[in-house]
């Protein structure tokens, strides 16, 4: 799925605290956004493994729970939205395609790497690829909530994210034939030190 997709999934998380701590809403709602996006901060090395963790990010956001209701504090909402989120991520793209460059040919049976059980998730598909149009409706659908609940910048945060959202759904298939050509033009060194998921495809 779309970072944009992640992102939003959080704030749509968080935006309960609108309802039950609504002095905390706007600092819950950018710990979750930033919660969402933290995973894919590893899709240059090894996507959805390094920090993709569906079981021990819940543990940790039960416990932050626990910590938040003992202790109401500022830190304690940041700890369970962002690590909320994070672990919404996790889990969320199992239910998406693989780790392929071409998801929609739906060849890679890699999803999530699980930590716990020390295996590979295998993908659901419900959403075939990131960008997909069952994508950008589940953008759209997350970042109702927010932009219902919320005011001001967080609003205009998200609807700039369901925008983004848009046009990355629009360019993208395109970006992977422009990528084919970028790779073919780079020269062997740089080409060597890119993950093998983004070349194999191009270079023999």
């Amino acid at each position: 799925m779309m970072a944009t997709t992640h992102a939003l999934a959080g704030m749509a998380l968080a935006s309960v605290t609108v309802l039950v701590a609504p002095e905390h809403a706007p600092t819950a709602m950018v710990a979750a956004a930033a919660g969402g996006v933290v995973p894919d901060l590893d899709l240059y090395g090894a996507h959805r493994r390094t920090l993709h963790y569906p079981v021990y990010y819940t543990v940790a956001t039960a416990a932050a729970v626990v910590l938040a209701l003992l202790v109401p504090t500022t830190l304690a909402v940041v700890l369970v939205a962002g690590l909320g989120a994070a672990a919404l991520h996790s889990l969320m793209d199992v239910l998406g395609g693989g780790l392929e460059l071409r998801p929609w040919e739906a060849t890679s049976e890699r999803a999530v790497y699980d930590h716990w059980r020390g295996r590979w998730l295998r993908p659901r598909r419900w959403v075939r690829y990131d960008g997909a149009p069952e994508d950008l409706l589940l953008a759209g659908a997350l970042a109702a909530p927010t932009a219902l609940l919320s005011s001001g910048s967080v609003r205009t945060a998200t609807l700039a994210l369901l925008a983004v959202s848009v046009g990355y759904a629009l360019v993208r298939k395109p970006l992977v034939a422009l990528a084919e050509h970028v790779v073919v033009a780079l020269p062997s060194p740089v080409v060597e030190r890119l993950p093998d998921r983004l070349t194999k495809d191009f270079v023999g």
